[in-house]
């Protein structure tokens, strides 16, 4: 078995769209992401760095979130951090997350760590404890982080099984996914899943044709846009109301306006964004408990 000397804590930071040198990343990201140890930064393919924590709570923090920005004077640059492991290649994103669960309803009698991490168990590997909830300011929910496989079934319940003198009582609950995010097979990447996968499915990318010296028009005529899905980028080309607002009389017709765009530097088009989504398979974890006999646990949660 290959070792995973001092990659224990490992994470990789990928940027998708230009990155600064590594001599700069090496100082901005232990005081940008807010890192109390000390890191080990190096550049581990042209767009992504390793970066290696030498404590647990600067590893749960860079994976914790989705993104970091790192500034350098004017520009910022988007990095995005995933877990790092021995199968890691640059043209695939790890289907490894780390995720918040909670347990609604939950009595705070089981506010425990080794009772809480039995049941996070179910969905992943804990690694933290919110605050609120080890200190039971928050009884009406219990919430702990998880390190999950974004390709496993998620179970949506778990039972409980108290032993109550001589007879066993079972009580259900459910897990809350506070932010799953979603994980393509087929590209390999995160943001989006195979129902909304361009590659499994062609008919869901937007209409495109050209349109007369390389104009790119994208929305097709008498068809309305989502008017939260309009694109911010002025290279992009976009429907709207004919006639303006400021028309008395406004009717509801649709007009498509076309902008060029430089076929030399094309926009690449941006990944779905991740939404929170709770499986639909009604799968349970069952979790046995003796609350006579509960230990607290030898290891100390993380607060977060």
């Amino acid at each position: 078995m290959v070792e995973q000397q001092d990659l224990k804590y490992a994470v990789v930071g990928k940027f998708s769209h230009g990155m600064p040198s590594i001599a700069f990343l090496r100082t901005a990201i232990p005081k940008q992401c807010s890192l109390k140890a000390e890191v080990n930064i190096g550049l581990l393919h042209n767009r992504h760095v390793l970066i290696r924590c030498s404590i647990e709570e600067d590893y749960v923090k860079l994976m914790s979130r989705p993104n970091f920005w790192i500034k350098e004077n004017t520009k910022s640059f988007l990095m995005r951090t995933f877990k790092w492991d021995i199968w890691f290649t640059p043209e695939e994103e790890t289907s490894m997350a780390v995720i918040w669960i909670s347990f609604p309803n939950l009595p705070p009698n089981f506010y425990v760590p080794s009772i809480l991490f039995s049941i996070a168990s179910a969905v992943g590997k804990p690694i933290a404890i919110d605050a609120a909830t080890l200190n039971k300011t928050r009884p009406s929910c219990a919430r702990v982080k998880v390190e999950a496989d974004l390709l496993q079934e998620h179970p949506q319940k778990y039972n409980i099984q108290i032993m109550n003198g001589e007879e066993m009582e079972t009580i259900s609950y459910k897990f809350r996914y506070d932010f799953l995010p979603k994980y393509c097979s087929t590209c390999m990447l995160q943001g989006h899943d195979l129902q909304g996968c361009w590659k499994e499915h062609p008919e869901l990318q937007p209409e495109k044709r050209t349109d007369g010296e390389d104009a790119v028009v994208v929305a097709a005529k008498g068809k309305a846009p989502n008017p939260n899905l309009l694109p911010t980028n002025p290279n992009r080309q976009h429907s709207i109301p004919k006639p303006l607002p400021t028309d008395p009389n406004p009717s509801q017709e649709w007009t498509t306006v076309t902008h060029k765009r430089n076929k030399q530097n094309p926009q690449k088009q941006p990944l779905a964004s991740m939404e929170n989504i709770i499986p639909t398979a009604e799968t349970t974890s069952q979790v046995v408990l003796d609350v006579g006999n509960i230990a607290s646990s030898s290891k100390q949660p993380i607060l977060t």
